[in-house]
């Protein structure tokens, strides 16, 4: 598995950022079952480069927390079947890894909303990365449904992660 972490905006956190990026996407791949080995880049940014891009992707103009940027087209979320079907689509040639996608990070958000939700920076981190994961892998929320069932698998891979409110 490979995580590769750019750094528009250089986090100032307590924890290792870096170690648990890494190890909350390899959790989260392995709580959903995913069959390959897969790369992921996560972007640190800050709320103007995030709302630049909120603003050209989804036509948001606002700063968020997180984006995500899926490159699989799945049947359904979580359904990795078709994934073999597309090799030179899904798979890097060079490392033989399902390119999942991309998430972007607001760091000042991660700070912001730590504080907000009364956790800490480390919580706030590791679950927008779960989320965003679950992204890639294609689920989404938006409907009620869909929402519920998203923040249940979030809330289950950070509780078996001991990552805690």
């Amino acid at each position: 598995m490979t995580v590769t972490i750019e750094e528009e905006e250089k986090p100032l956190f307590a924890f290792d950022y870096k170690k648990l990026a890494k190890e909350v996407v390899r959790f989260s791949l392995e709580y959903e079952k995913f069959p390959y080995e897969a790369e992921v880049d996560l972007i640190l940014t800050d709320n103007a480069a995030i709302q630049e891009a909120n603003l050209f992707y989804r036509n948001m103009d606002r700063p968020t927390d997180v984006l995500s940027f899926p490159m699989l087209n799945l049947d359904a979320p979580g359904d990795f079947k078709s994934i073999k079907e597309d090799l030179e689509g899904n798979f890097n040639p060079d490392t033989g890894e399902v390119m999942l996608g991309d998430i972007m990070i607001s760091v000042p958000k991660v700070v912001q909303q730590a504080r907000e939700y009364g956790h800490t920076e480390k919580r706030e981190f590791a679950f927008l990365i779960v989320h965003s994961v679950l992204h890639l892998l294609g689920y989404d929320h938006m409907t009620p449904f869909d929402a519920a069932f998203m923040e249940n698998k979030q809330e289950a891979i950070l509780k078996e992660m001991n990552i805690l409110r």
